[in-house]
C-alpha cells in the first residue's frame, strides 16, 4: 500500500464526494451566527464545507496539506462563484499559520481522525475569539447498514486485501476527550443516520477518493480496473441512483473567555 495522498484524487473529490447534509448546517446555526462569521476550514479538501458556510454568509478561510486540493478548491471557487467570500492556502491543522483569536468558528470535515488532536485542539484554541466554537463532523457511508456500501468496500478489499479501514462505524466518543483534555468547554455531540443519494458515476467518483483505492491504496492502473470493476457491479446490482446510508456524527466545542 503506498502513502495516503488524498491530492491524488482531487477532481474527484471536488465533483463526486458529497458533503454533509443541509440538516448539519442547519442546526450548526444554533451555535454559531454563520452570516459574516470568520471561519477557519481545517483539512479543507476541494472546499467542499467551505463553500456552504460560504453561501451562509460566512468568509472563510480552507486549509490542506494536498496542494492539489488547494488548486481545486480554488478552481472550484470560481466556478461557483465564491472566490470572494472563501480563500484557500496549504498548512497543518496542527500550525494553520492564521492569526490569533482571529476566528469565530473552526471546523473539521470528514478530517479529525487524521490530526494529533492535542496539537490541534491547542492551535484551535489559539486562533479562536473568547466564545468562539469549533465544529468537528463526520459523514462516513456505513457499509454495515447499506448493500452497495458493503458491496463495494468487499470489491475494494479484492483488490487491496490489507487495507485496514473497512467497516468503519462512524462512531467517534473520542472526540469529546479530545476538546475537553485540550481545555475547550464541550458543548453537545449529535448524531443521525441518513440516505444520500449517489448517482452510479458519482459513487464511483467517491470511492475513487477512497484511502483503500485511488488516494495511495492502490497504483493508477489497478484504480483503473477497479473502477470498472464497480461501474459492471452497480450496474449489475443497483438502481440509478442508489440511496446510500450514512452517519452524521458531530461535536460542538467552545474556546474559554466567553
Amino acid at each position: 500500500m503506498t502513502p495516503i495522498d488524498f491530492g491524488l484524487r482531487s477532481r474527484d473529490y471536488a465533483l463526486h464526494r458529497h458533503g454533509p447534509p443541509q440538516a448539519f448546517y442547519e442546526r450548526l446555526q444554533r451555535f454559531a451566527d454563520l452570516d459574516g462569521a470568520r471561519v477557519l476550514d481545517l483539512a479543507t479538501g476541494p472546499g467542499t464545507v467551505a463553500f456552504e458556510l460560504a453561501r451562509r454568509g460566512a468568509t472563510v478561510t480552507g486549509i490542506d496539506v494536498a496542494e492539489p486540493q488547494i488548486a481545486a478548491a480554488r478552481a472550484r471557487a470560481e466556478e461557483l462563484g465564491l472566490d470572494d467570500r472563501t480563500s484557500f492556502r496549504v498548512a497543518r491543522a496542527e500550525a494553520t499559520g492564521a492569526p490569533e483569536h482571529g476566528c469565530d468558528l473552526v471546523t473539521s470535515g470528514q478530517s479529525w481522525h487524521w490530526f494529533d488532536a492535542p496539537a490541534t485542539v491547542a492551535e484551535v484554541r489559539r486562533v479562536l475569539r473568547p466564545g468562539g466554537m469549533l465544529a468537528i463532523v463526520a459523514y462516513s457511508y456505513l457499509s454495515g447498514h447499506c448493500p452497495v456500501s458493503a458491496d463495494t468496500e468487499e470489491l475494494i478489499l479484492q483488490f487491496n486485501p490489507d487495507w485496514p479501514m473497512a467497516g468503519w462505524t462512524g462512531l467517534f466518543p473520542r472526540w469529546v476527550d479530545d476538546v475537553v483534555e485540550g481545555g475547550m468547554t464541550f458543548v453537545e455531540q449529535f448524531c443521525w443516520d441518513y440516505d444520500d443519494l449517489y448517482s452510479h458515476d458519482d459513487w464511483r467518483g467517491r470511492i475513487r477518493t477512497c484511502n483503500g483505492v485511488g488516494s495511495g491504496g492502490l497504483p493508477a492502473d489497478e484504480v483503473a480496473r477497479f473502477d470498472a470493476a464497480l461501474a459492471v457491479m452497480l450496474r449489475e446490482r443497483y438502481p440509478d441512483p442508489v440511496p446510500v446510508r450514512h452517519r452524521l456524527w458531530a461535536v460542538m466545542a467552545q474556546a474559554g473567555g466567553a
